[in-house]
């Protein structure tokens, strides 16, 4: 997975949340955005998701520019999959219907190809007892099982993650966390925003941390943890890990 973001600036009214970032990684199975809250990770994930145009700037993944218009957005969006903290389910479908939905809709596929699909992921994810409830039924970690299954059906080229687990409890965080680093050791390329520094130290291969809306360090997990060379990310890094 190769990401390259020149100059890349986004503002939304009057804010700026991001400004002149610049992030360039070769390869990684799995990058993780960590950093102080209102620092712009969130806002670098939903362009790299294309759910953003950046105000200046360029974006490209795996060598390709992102299009800057609607249409080609929409093609580009359907190569990738994105799971959000809120979960984003339809509250009125059944977890088989969320997942099998989509891949008839967006992706063309039959209904009875759909699923099958979906039935093998609830299985996978150990599910299948509650494919038939609606997200209402559901405990937070299965409903973020249920979107990461939905994100994962159409066999995406990569995965993104926005805060996955802060909406849950500590049990349930363990779940979902469990979960993405079995997709990561299955090969799947993921970039994940994330508070769970634990995780981030553990599971990614590089690391950015993004401060102010800029990249504040970029590098390789083990060595930005064990000597930072930033003393905004020393500090940030301390405070999250209590040392």
């Amino acid at each position: 997975m190769k990401i390259d973001l020149q100059g890349v600036s986004k503002k939304y009214g009057e804010l700026w949340a991001l400004q002149d970032l610049t992030l360039e990684v070769e390869d990684s199975r799995c990058l993780a955005l960590i950093g102080p809250s209102g620092g712009g990770k969130s806002t670098t994930l939903r362009l790299l998701a294309g759910l953003e145009r950046p105000s200046s700037g360029s974006l490209s993944v795996n060598g390709k520019l992102l299009p800057t218009d609607e249409t080609g957005l929409r093609e580009y969006r359907k190569t990738i999959g994105v799971v959000f903290q809120a979960y984003n389910l339809f509250p009125h479908l059944d977890a088989l219907t969320n997942i099998a939905l989509p891949l008839e809709v967006v992706h063309g596929e039959s209904p009875n190809d759909a699923r099958l699909r979906a039935t093998a992921l609830l299985e996978r994810f150990q599910l299948q007892e509650h494919a038939r409830k609606k997200p209402a039924e559901l405990s937070g970690g299965q409903n973020q099982r249920v979107a990461i299954a939905r994100a994962l059906a159409p066999s995406p080229e990569f995965l993104l993650f926005d805060e996955p687990t802060s909406a849950l409890d500590p049990e349930m965080t363990a779940e979902v966390l469990d979960v993405i680093e079995s997709l990561i050791q299955d090969g799947k390329r993921i970039i994940i925003v994330t508070h769970q520094m634990g995780f981030a130290k553990r599971a990614a291969e590089t690391i950015a941390l993004i401060a102010d809306g800029k990249v504040e360090e970029l590098g390789k997990a083990e060595k930005l943890f064990s000597s930072p060379s930033s003393k905004l990310t020393e500090r940030f890094l301390a405070k999250a890990l209590n040392y």
